[in-house]
């Protein structure tokens, strides 16, 4: 059976440029599924732009996904910053608007894929996952969908295939529970006390499963996170790492990385 075409979504921001590059040639090379669109979802910034000229990606402005910007989220305490964190999220759940084929992957502008990927196999969504997550999003899931999240494991993993019609329809069943638009529901549902209040993730990834456990297969993720530039990773060591991992994130804090992925 014919693997499906998928776009392909990586929101981004100009921090990210020391990973985006590799991020690119890495989905070109691992992602086994014909790739139409590579679309680059970012503030307007030349060297962004220029990226994705010479990447052959397409740039979109990230204000012209959704009614709301970055300005208009307010996410943040004294010790922590999470504005631009949530409207990443958002715009992923946003991007259901672009590009033209049925499913589009999102991937994390930290995350580089170093084995092949299938994410439809079998009429069958594959979503990946890992052993820990942050209880306030299931806190979240269920205040936003009248539900537990019903998933085994945590579907937190850099990166996921979505399916527009999907996504169109998940916005619409927390449209019509909450009587406004789902992204304001979204944030509404979050505790903004709480540093992790809200993961499309977890959302997206629970709301296909719950509607159709039967059509979904979970593969473990297998993600290393590492403490150094994308570009001073040698191939011989890339060698060794594909041989127990799927992917490799780059953070550049230890805050966000757990071990056992």
């Amino acid at each position: 059976m014919a693997l499906p075409l998928i776009d392909i979504v990586i929101p981004a921001i100009e921090k990210d440029l020391g990973t985006l590059p590799f991020v690119i040639d890495a989905i070109r090379k691992q992602v086994k599924h014909p790739i139409g669109q590579i679309l680059i979802v970012a503030p307007r910034k030349q060297r962004i732009v220029q990226l994705c000229q010479a990447k052959g990606c397409r740039f979109v402005h990230e204000d012209t996904v959704l009614p709301i910007t970055k300005k208009d989220i307010h996410y943040r305490s004294k010790r922590w910053e999470r504005s631009g964190w949530l409207y990443q999220q958002l715009l992923k759940l946003g991007a259901d608007k672009l590009g033209s084929a049925d499913y589009y992957l999102v991937v994390d502008a930290d995350t580089v894929l170093i084995r092949p990927h299938v994410f439809r196999s079998e009429g069958k969504t594959v979503l990946y996952t890992r052993n820990w997550s942050q209880n306030e999003y299931f806190v979240t899931y269920r205040k936003l969908m009248g539900k537990k999240a019903a998933a085994p494991a945590s579907l937190v993993t850099h990166y996921m295939l979505f399916e527009r019609a999907r996504v169109a329809q998940l916005k619409r069943d927390i449209e019509a529970r909450h009587g406004t638009s789902w992204y304001k529901a979204i944030i509404r549902s979050m505790n903004r006390s709480k540093q992790f209040a809200f993961s499309e993730f977890e959302t997206y990834g629970n709301y296909l499963y719950d509607r159709e456990p039967g059509r979904v297969r979970l593969r473990k993720a297998l993600n290393k996170s590492l403490h150094q530039r994308a570009a001073l990773l040698s191939p011989q060591r890339l060698k060794r790492l594909a041989a127990r991992y799927r992917s490799v994130s780059f953070h550049e804090r230890k805050a966000y990385s757990r071990k056992g992925q």
